[in-house]
């Protein structure tokens, strides 16, 4: 593996990890309005990481075709 696939899954997995303490912290503490945040923001970045892929791909001839 290269350095930066390395270092970019390392930023995901703290980004992960920040976020889970958040939640985990939140629900500790019994703060409702924390824990919609933290899910939202763990629902946010799942998608991102979803959509991040087909950023990089290139376009289908049909979606060309049509524009």
């Amino acid at each position: 593996m290269n350095l930066p696939l390395i270092i970019g899954h390392l930023l995901i997995i703290i980004f992960f990890a920040l976020i889970s303490y958040g939640l985990t912290a939140n629900i500790a503490v019994k703060s409702t309005m924390g824990v919609v945040l933290a899910i939202v923001s763990l629902g946010a970045t799942v998608v991102f990481l979803y959509l991040l892929p087909k950023l990089y791909e290139p376009p289908r001839e049909k979606e060309r075709l049509s524009e």
